[in-house]
């Protein structure tokens, strides 16, 4: 995406992006994005949104907004990347000072580590699952081991490469996964029961908000910690609304139609409701005719590594932002050995990890959202660029701590655990601590106990205190 690219590997890591770099075009963010979203893994959210007990009309509403909205907010946070060319937790300095940065910076560290590790997980279990279905061994110990090889070398291999060959990849993605994804919509159509889907009664308003907040943090929210990763080669003259419009119809074109569709066929078939529970991407081949199998684990594969390639990426400029003194490509070599690790222990010994992976989505989703506000509000409240060496410098106009985003964070983050349960007491049982602020709205076993309200509240409230409690020193800091 520039005029004149660097080597094959990427050496820029959260420094400044020259000027010279910086030639890239709104539209051009379409293709990350969408390339890492339009895998059919998006279809299991159908049975994941009708799992709250909702009808089929309140779930497409819900899937629709939820997808749409949570994906603006990355729009806005990208807005960031363009002012001042760096990552998007070098970016957060301004906010939370250059050593307070590291708070919100961890949580955006474990977010990414989890993201890419489970979209390794689920694309070594496609593959055993769509072996089976062609007369192998799915569960042969030497398949899963050279499964997690291949994904975890693609993954660690283009992360390592940097910015303009992922760039380059997801563009080529994007029209293969693309095209798979179209002919498995037409192969599965056919299973679609629509009595049955349309028969599904409605659910409460508890429950609605529920699945609501389900979405979001699985879709944009599950990125917006990356967001202005991927918009800090853009050119200074860039329109923030064309970069917001281009983030949003990227992420969500792809997975408001796959969740739709998903949406049909988890409505039209229990069983396969429950299957996805355990194996989304494998439960959705069940469907397929034989011939069609291979070239969809190639693609559902490559779809789950294109979207685990951006959070390592990303996860590994992260761990520079913390203060780690190695070369970029060295902190993307290191996310992708933890990420191996992850994926060989769930594949060969933990009995149950889609559980215990929502309850901890659901558990860092909090403080991820409290953060988001709080950049939100920053972003919103400034008119000018940044200054690009005082995110740098603990004595710049950006200070070493800015307590008050490091406080209304923690704040919002300990009252939004309090109104969030744990879906996954038995799997997760170590997450059982939440809730303890449920006893206001009904108590554990009442109708908005699942509705996991602290991730909105984190993420309402610590805009509008960021928003006005912060605005006399933005100004300071801009005069």
């Amino acid at each position: 995406m520039t005029q004149n690219p660097p080597g094959l590997i990427e050496r820029a890591g959260i420094e400044i992006i020259p000027e010279s770099e910086r030639t890239a075009k709104p539209r051009d963010l379409f293709w990350p994005w969408f390339a890492a979203n339009v895998s059919v893994f998006g279809m299991s959210y159908g049975s994941f949104v009708l799992g709250f007990g909702i009808s089929f009309w309140q779930a497409t509403i819900v899937s629709i907004i939820g997808i749409v909205v949570s994906f603006l907010l990355c729009g806005l946070i990208a807005i960031a990347g363009k002012r001042g060319s760096a990552p998007t937790m070098v970016l957060s300095r301004a906010a939370f000072g250059v050593h307070g940065q590291k708070v919100p910076g961890i949580v955006s560290w474990l977010t990414s580590i989890g993201w890419e590790t489970f979209l390794a997980i689920m694309a070594v279990l496609a593959t055993a699952t769509v072996i089976t279905q062609l007369g192998g061994d799915g569960d042969s110990i030497a398949l899963k081991i050279t499964a997690t090889v291949i994904v975890a070398a693609l993954i660690v291999g283009a992360s390592v490469l940097g910015y303009h060959a992922i760039m380059k990849m997801q563009s080529v993605l994007t029209w293969l996964t693309g095209a798979v994804t179209v002919l498995y919509v037409i192969l599965a159509a056919p299973s679609i029961d629509l009595e049955a889907v349309l028969a599904r009664p409605d659910g409460g308003i508890g429950q609605v908000i529920g699945a609501l907040v389900m979405v979001m943090t699985g879709f944009g929210l599950g990125w917006i910690n990356i967001a202005a990763d991927w918009s800090r080669y853009q050119k200074r003259t860039a329109s923030d609304g064309a970069i917001v419009a281009w983030n949003t119809i990227g992420g969500s074109v792809a997975p408001v139609i796959l969740v739709v569709f998903g949406l049909l066929l988890a409505g039209s078939n229990d069983e396969l409701l429950l299957a996805v529970q355990n194996d989304p991407i494998g439960a959705l081949a069940t469907i397929l005719p034989v011939w069609v199998l291979v070239p969809f684990l190639l693609t559902a594969v490559l779809a789950l590594v294109s979207g685990a390639v951006l959070g390592i990426y990303s996860s590994g400029l992260t761990l520079l932002s913390l203060g780690i003194r190695i070369p970029r490509p060295s902190a993307a070599a290191i996310d992708g050995a933890i990420l191996t690790a992850g994926t060989i222990f769930v594949v060969f010994f933990a009995t149950d990890f889609l559980g215990p992976f929502q309850s901890f989505l659901i558990t860092l989703g909090v403080p991820l959202a409290a953060w988001a506000g709080i950049l939100i509000a920053d972003i919103l409240r400034r008119r000018t660029d940044y200054d690009e060496q005082a995110l740098f410098d603990a004595n710049g106009r950006y200070g070493a701590w800015d307590w008050t985003s490091i406080g209304t964070m923690v704040v919002t983050s300990v009252i939004g655990w309090g109104l969030v349960v744990n879906n996954f007491a038995e799997d997760a049982a170590w997450n059982n601590w939440q809730g303890y602020l449920l006893f206001l709205i009904g108590g554990k076993e009442g109708e908005w106990a699942y509705a996991n309200l602290g991730v909105f509240f984190a993420l309402v409230l610590s805009f509008l205190v960021t928003y006005f409690a912060r605005a006399g020193r933005i100004r300071r800091q801009e005069a």
